[in-house]
């Protein structure tokens, strides 16, 4: 006999399924074994002889429930429809998945969670089909109870979760000092040291790329000039060789035989016997072939796409506080490659994120001997947006090491930051990195709180007296910490689980600082950052106390929170012997989604959630208009209880490319307020048919093409087109985001 099944297809009837449904109804209530076997063979007999041809799947339990019912088992046939319903809800389940990867796969729905991934390419549809299901594993499998309970309710948001589910880790500073000069290891070869400049441009975006499959954040040089100085002297070195050859026409033995990259180019200089003909040449050459060397690496970092969806690892490059000349030579060629462009149409470079580091004595003031190359950062800064600007002399890097640039503040881009490490590498920045992070979601929080004191305080007290709704927020805050605390280190020992061989790039060629097999990859992990990050706490002050921290009401409850989560690091970090770090969360996807969820819950109010998207960690909202000077005042007084990545950054006009003194008072400013991550936003529209860039409208006022890309910064990063690059969020809040004007101060 044939019967139907739910998705059509027709199959012999088998009566032993039915045996074994209404024998597990019995068991799971502790019937009589023999009790059990009579009855379900019972009805699987009847059923058998009474079954139509093309019987459906449905009518046949829907038989077996009635004869259950109408016999003295009602509570066997009670077990046995909450079995069915069960069953159905995992089906149901399983459709909505299937569903919601052929969406995916099929391109047609397109949300643009991260600006660097093409989802309507094949790589972008695989990878976001991929990330449904593996982000589904880890949140019905991996993570707690209450973990998953507060990622769902819209109160603390595990990021990557598609990562959570293989147990990788988030950023990392690279130590390309040591890789360049012992070379590495791959899957299927070796790399020799780099022994010129041209060599060691290709390795660092080599190294690059293969470090970016084993994680799933960025990855950065954290002093890049002082890396090169070596390679440039040993191109230095043979380009001399060469023109003491072609110049005087006599071979160079008379050369003493050390290490190339010892000796600086002035120690040449005195070699050259003659007219100094040998230094010049050597001196243009390696100039010429750093170059190069620089502009290859911006086009391999800007086209070896290595993750899928046709992403761009996410890779940053510190510089800026070396003054030898051969750290200044690789400075300037970095900035004048970055101002210059690339490709046919000069297009600003995507990737890597340029940070300069900015540092007293060595390049802030005229008469520093780097001042000439900070002026040249500011003119980049003003055409392309990068570079960013990193503080050296940041408060929050106190002990660092002067003489050890491996020390000084650096970030990963995006802004995420390596502090003092309580597991023995202090200040060092190499081998590091944010190992998770999780986001507290604060509007909600509070917006709980709201309803609470509502129902439950406001007709025994004045709703003027708002400290009691604070109190109750702060309250509730600090139980949500502790809980993202649990679910960081939950996190931290999945990830630690995991076998070296996992990452073998990584753990083989030591990237990650620390390790010692015996021990295994927790060694180090050890020394990565435990992030517990944070979104909206704009809408959070509206909500508590009706006005946000531009306000002094609003800044004393700022820091209130601020403080609240500084405290709590600082005692995780000393209890647990971990990283833990207040995370300023780039949201780059969460603010939107989380205030989708949100909006169904809570309606629009006003000034909270009015719109698409909530206001990014603790930054000015982008719709307040005022100087920049005066954003800065605002969020430099609460960018110190960061310790694990902030950015702060303010808008302005085309003009400011025409202005670079007020640039420089600009970027000083921000640093002499103790702001660590500073960046500033300038409109970068070009024309695709002309290479023409500027401020536009609809069409190129060269050449009227509407083929126009809008490059904006997306958190600390950029990324192309933000009108079919971003979400809907994201757009909005570009949209609305003011000049802040009347930059001279």
């Amino acid at each position: 006999m044939i019967i139907t099944k739910r998705d059509g297809r027709q199959v012999d009837f088998d009566k032993s399924k039915i045996y074994n449904a209404v024998y597990k109804a019995f068991e799971q209530l502790n019937k009589p074994v023999d009790e059990a076997a009579q009855v379900a063979g019972k009805i699987a007999n009847e059923i058998e002889a009474s079954c139509k041809e093309g019987s459906s799947v449905e009518d046949i339990q829907d038989t077996v429930e009635k004869k259950l019912m109408a016999s003295s088992h009602k509570d066997v046939a009670k077990a046995y429809i909450n079995y069915r319903q069960l069953h159905k809800m995992a089906r149901n389940q399983y459709k909505e998945l299937m569903d919601a990867v052929g969406e995916k796969l099929s391109g047609s729905n397109i949300e643009n969670q991260n600006a660097n991934v093409d989802e309507h390419s094949f790589g972008g549809r695989m990878g976001e089909a991929a990330r449904i299901v593996t982000k589904k594993f880890a949140l019905e499998n991996l993570v707690s109870p209450m973990a998953k309970a507060n990622h769902e309710n819209n109160e603390i948001y595990i990021h990557d979760l598609d990562s959570y589910a293989v147990g990788n880790h988030n950023c990392l500073s690279i130590p390309f000092d040591d890789l360049l000069a012992k070379g590495f290891n791959t899957r299927q070869t070796d790399v020799r040291p780099a022994q010129s400049i041209n060599t060691a441009f290709q390795l660092v975006a080599v190294i690059f790329q293969l470090q970016s499959l084993q994680q799933f954040g960025g990855v950065s040089a954290t002093h890049l000039d002082w890396t090169m100085v070596p390679y440039v002297r040993k191109s230095f070195y043979k380009h001399f060789k060469d023109g003491m050859y072609y110049i005087e026409n006599i071979e160079y033995s008379e050369a003493p035989k050390f290490n190339a990259e010892d000796y600086s180019f002035n120690y040449y200089k005195r070699l050259d016997k003659e007219d100094g003909r040998a230094y010049k040449y050597a001196l243009d050459m390696t100039t010429k072939e750093c170059y190069q060397a620089v502009e290859g690496m911006y086009h391999n970092l800007n086209t070896l796409q290595s993750r899928s969806g046709n992403q761009l690892p996410f890779t940053s490059i510190n510089y800026g506080t070396c003054t030898l000349p051969e750290g200044r030579m690789v400075t300037k060629a970095l900035l004048d490659t970055s101002i210059k462009g690339i490709g046919k149409l000069h297009r600003t470079s995507i990737f890597p994120c340029g940070i300069f580091q900015c540092m007293k004595g060595v390049n802030r003031e005229q008469g520093d001997p780097n001042y000439d190359l900070f002026k040249l950062a500011l003119k980049s800064t003003a055409q392309r947006l990068y570079p960013n600007y990193a503080n050296v002399d940041w408060s929050g890097n106190a002990g660092y090491d002067v003489n050890d640039p491996k020390t000084y503040f650096s970030t990963m881009g995006c802004r995420t930051a390596n502090g003092w490490d309580i597991n023995g590498l202090g200040q060092q920045k190499d081998g590091r990195g944010n190992i998770c992070p999780v986001t507290i979601i604060m509007p909600t929080l509070a917006m709980e709180c709201k309803i609470n004191f509502d129902t439950d305080v406001k007709e025994h007290y004045s709703f003027d007296d708002n400290q009691i709704l604070i109190d109750r927020f702060l309250y509730k805050l600090d139980k949500k910490i502790h809980e993202a605390k649990d679910m960081l280190i939950d996190r931290f020992n999945w990830i630690a689980s995991q076998p070296p061989e996992a990452a073998k790039f990584m753990y083989e060629n030591g990237l990650m600082a620390g390790y010692v097999p015996e021990e295994g990859i927790v060694s180090a992990l050890k020394h990565g950052t435990l992030a517990i990050g944070q979104i909206g706490l704009a809408e959070t002050l509206q909500i508590l106390i009706g006005q946000d921290h531009t306000t002094p009401e609003g800044m004393k409850v700022a820091k209130q929170i601020e403080q609240l989560f500084k405290e709590r690091c600082v005692e995780f970090k000393q209890n647990y012997h971990l990283n833990f770090g207040v995370y300023y969360t780039p949201a780059e996807n969460l603010c939107y989604t989380s205030m989708q969820k949100f909006k169904a819950k809570y309606g629009i109010i006003p000034n909270v959630s009015d719109k698409d998207f909530f206001t990014n960690s603790i930054h000015v909202p982008v719709w307040k208009h005022m100087t920049p000077f005066e954003k800065i005042d605002i969020e430099s007084q609460l960018t110190g209880y960061s310790s694990a990545g902030c950015i702060t950054y303010v808008e302005l006009d085309s003009g400011a490319k025409n202005n670079l003194e007020a640039l420089e008072t600009i970027v000083n400013y921000a640093m002499d307020k103790d702001i660590p991550y500073f960046a500033i936003n300038v409109p970068n529209d070009q024309c695709m048919n002309c290479g023409y860039c500027d401020e536009m409208d609809d069409d190129c006022p060269e050449c009227g093409s509407e083929d126009i890309k809008r490059l904006r910064r997306v958190t600390g990063y950029l990324t192309n087109d933000y009108k079919t690059a971003f979400n809907a969020g994201k757009q909005q809040e570009v949209e609305m985001r003011v000049k802040h004007k009347e930059f001279n101060q």
